[in-house]
């Protein structure tokens, strides 16, 4: 479903002739599509992709209390895709999977088959004639795709551009160093891959003081525990913070975190003025997301190794010159922002990657490209989503869940016990089975010898440190 966005911060330019009337509810009938692949010059395109943000962590997007003016512009002016997905990862570390499927278009389980010449993201724009720069943190890809780039930099250290107190200066500064010497022979295909809000989250004073930590919300799914092992409680990031969880440590991290945001949020603003001060901004399709969400409290989880929709859904926005204004509720993968890219600019899309454009959505000529959403993690979660029903199922536990997102959007009223809901039950369990097929998933939903699923504070003193661990990735 297409719905209108918030009154726009400034008008790109003229968008592709006439407007799209189409007769299906919820569609609004004066969003101009997007425009046809450029038969001239080809628009720039800068790529902003952050880490372990949330998707609910833009003003603009129904957060009264984050402060991210920037990203409110480009939310308020370009297209908003509002169930968009990392498929999940098979490490803990998930950034590393996710970022891989991103610039190889490919799936979860199609990346083992990923070889040095498989097309890529820089690869395919590159041969459609752009200068492609990246800047961004290391240990991206396991097959070094950042290496395609004309231009390739990385952070000096992850760790200490996390502990600077300015996020994301460093990769804004060199950034705006290349925008000011950019020659406009070719366009360009920017991305900047920000190792923030990712822990450490340290922010200088001023833009921490913007927000009061004895106040900040909680989330409205906060737990002091989680109900139940989902095979991930004993990692790095649930060390982060004391068991049980305390609503004043997590207003500490989420101020911390609200800061990381809103000063990474300035720096993207440093970037965008500099493109309308060398006269590139209205010729420039810009794009932010980041690689996946994180807990933070929520369901008394940390981390990102979870399946619910605040370690696995991420913000995904499209602005710029043949972008109209407005949102969907389609479902999407951050995979698909490869092809969207090529079909945006007229590059050709390999027949060899997974993701799917999501220019039809934007054009006015399709409601989505896909009717369910797969989500994986390593061999102890699995996840669909179709409309507004969720599964999730703990194989190492035979343990299953089932939310309504449209009634229960936090996921804290489970119904899969319930007798009424037996049918829908077995009908996504159905449906999940049958997504692992298609995506080449071979881990088994039942567990002959299944783990104990029971948890209490015993199980995590026995298990992790009560008071949080100190160390970083």
């Amino acid at each position: 479903m297409i719905r209108s966005s918030l009154a726009p911060f400034r008008m790109w330019p003229p968008l592709a002739l006439g407007l799209a009337w189409l007769g299906l509810l919820g569609l609004i009938p004066n969003r101009a599509p997007a425009a046809d692949p450029p038969q001239g010059r080809r628009p720039n395109i800068l790529f902003l992709f952050t880490d372990d943000q949330r998707a609910d962590t833009i003003h603009a997007l129904d957060n009264p209390t984050i402060q991210t003016p920037n990203l409110d512009r480009l939310a308020q002016a370009g297209f908003v895709f509002r169930n968009t997905y990392c498929m999940g990862g098979n490490v803990p570390a998930v950034c590393l999977p996710s970022r891989t499927m991103l610039l190889s278009g490919r799936s979860l389980f199609h990346l083992k088959d990923l070889t040095p010449d498989a097309p890529t993201l820089p690869k395919s724009l590159r041969a459609a004639g752009y200068l492609t720069y990246h800047h961004g943190k290391k240990g991206n890809s396991p097959h070094q795709i950042h290496r395609q780039f004309d231009q390739s930099h990385y952070l000096t250290s992850d760790d200490q551009e996390r502990r600077s107190g300015y996020p994301g200066r460093e990769i804004a500064n060199d950034a705006i160093r290349f925008l000011r010497g950019y020659q406009k022979d070719n366009p360009f295909f920017m991305h900047l891959a920000f190792a923030n809000p990712h822990d450490p989250r340290v922010v200088n004073p001023e833009d921490r003081s913007r927000y009061d930590e004895h106040s900040m919300p909680l989330p409205q799914n906060f737990q002091p525990l989680h109900p139940f092992n989902n095979g991930e409680l004993t990692i790095r990031d649930e060390a982060l913070a004391p068991w049980p969880r305390s609503p004043k440590e997590i207003r500490r991290h989420l101020t911390d975190y609200y800061g990381v945001i809103t000063h990474l949020d300035a720096e993207i603003g440093r970037i965008l003025k500099v493109l309308e001060e060398i006269g590139e901004y209205d010729n420039t399709i810009i794009l932010f997301s980041s690689d996946h969400g994180l807990a933070l409290g929520s369901h008394g989880l940390m981390g990102k190794q979870n399946l619910y929709e605040d370690g696995m859904k991420v913000p995904l926005i499209f602005a710029g010159p043949g972008i109209p204004k407005g949102q969907s509720d389609a479902f999407a993968y951050l995979y698909d922002i490869y092809p969207t890219i090529c079909d945006l600019v007229g590059a050709p899309i390999p027949e060899e990657i997974d993701g799917q454009s999501l220019a039809p959505i934007l054009r006015g000529k399709a409601e989505g490209v896909r009717d369910a959403v797969f989500l994986a993690y390593r061999d102890v979660q699995r996840a669909v989503r179709q409309g507004d029903w969720k599964l999730i199922r703990y194989p190492q536990i035979n343990k299953t869940q089932l939310f309504n997102l449209k009634d229960d959007p936090g996921e804290t009223k489970d119904l899969a016990d319930d007798p009424r809901y037996a049918d829908r039950v077995r009908g996504l369990m159905a449906l999940l089975e049958e997504q692992q097929r298609v995506f080449n998933d071979h881990q088994a939903l039942t567990s002959e010898h299944p783990q104990p699923a029971e948890v209490d504070e015993s199980f995590f003193r026995k298990n992790i440190p009560t008071k949080a661990k100190k160390r970083s990735r």
